[in-house]
């Protein structure tokens, strides 16, 4: 038996070119948590956590088209309550497949908070759009009248926010408890709520967004995980992803990892992040960690399927 950290991509849950309603979510959510009640039945402890991506999108849109009569809520609010919904939505998903297989596991979701370093550069920096896109000249007035910065985004503009480096998770004792206690958790989700200390120890809402997959691994350490899943709608890492020429990766070195993180040979905008986070974890605790189809859970974990990052150096 071990312990494993999973983190859902946002294809858990609303696919590409879904409209994203509740009812969707929860379709495809069944899928989702056939594969991982496949891994309770094999004997492991799980600890999940999931992207928010699209959720907080559609919370931003929401706050945006109420603003003439409800103040819209901060950006750190909105991740606490796209935690919350997704959060649900997993757990009634896991629990109705958990007694259809006549298993007595309880599952916890846990709304997290993520500690960053307010003098993390990303502030200097806002790189991560967030909300909905809006012409140049709305872009421009709403930057001036809420003090947000703008990017260009294809046809349109969006707000962009910091993405400071996660450092550690507010709750983790409570989910390590839980843990302990035989539950499966959900934890950390959309990369956790954004808090720093300020000078007197009280915490403090960010208006930033901490990235999933990094947030993962600091998750996998507090709860010292045998194992990271990255499981997203890809069957493996490639090389010349998009090409006609294209390889999936079956192994991976974690310096081969850095390095085609660093030459841009798997993107940031699509595959970098999770291969950065993977071998982010394997050299952190000697672990490891595989990125896959999450259809393919089990095959992932046992490395039939998907690409498993270990340590040491490329062949």
């Amino acid at each position: 038996m071990s312990r494993v950290v999973v983190a859902l991509g946002g294809n858990a849950l609303i696919r590409r070119g879904e409209a994203g309603s509740t009812a969707v979510q929860q379709h495809n959510l069944v899928g989702a948590a056939d594969a991982l009640v496949e891994l309770v039945e094999l004997g492991h402890e799980l600890v999940l956590t999931h992207g928010n991506g699209p959720q907080v999108g559609f919370l931003a849109i929401e706050a945006d088209a109420a603003r003439e009569t409800v103040p819209p809520p901060p950006l750190d609010v909105l991740v606490a309550e796209s935690q919350g919904q997704i959060g649900y939505l997993l757990a009634q998903a896991l629990t109705a497949r958990l007694v259809a297989t006549g298993r007595d596991r309880p599952v916890a979701v846990v709304l997290s908070r993520t500690l960053v370093d307010p003098a993390d550069p990303a502030f200097g920096a806002p790189t991560k759009p967030v909300g909905p896109v809006y012409d140049e000249a709305t872009a421009r007035r709403l930057a001036a009248e809420h003090d947000w910065t703008i990017a260009p985004d294809g046809r349109g503009w969006r707000r962009v926010v910091p993405s400071p480096v996660p450092l550690d998770i507010v709750e983790a004792p409570s989910i390590r408890a839980l843990v302990a206690a035989g539950g499966i958790v959900i934890a950390s989700g959309g990369g956790g709520i954004p808090v720093a200390r300020d000078t007197s120890g009280r915490l403090e809402g960010l208006e930033a967004v901490v990235d999933k997959d990094l947030a993962a691994v600091v998750l996998a350490e507090c709860v010292a995980a045998d194992a990271l899943l990255l499981l997203t709608d890809v069957a493996a890492v490639e090389t010349n992803w998009g090409r006609p020429e294209h390889d999936a990766l079956r192994v991976l070195a974690a310096d081969a990892a850095e390095a085609g993180v660093h030459d841009g040979a798997f993107a940031a905008g699509s595959m970098g992040p999770k291969v950065a986070a993977a071998a982010r974890f394997v050299r952190r605790t000697g672990g490891f960690a595989a990125i896959g189809a999450l259809e393919d859970a089990v095959a992932v974990l046992a490395g039939r399927a998907g690409t498993r990052i270990t340590a040491g150096s490329a062949a």
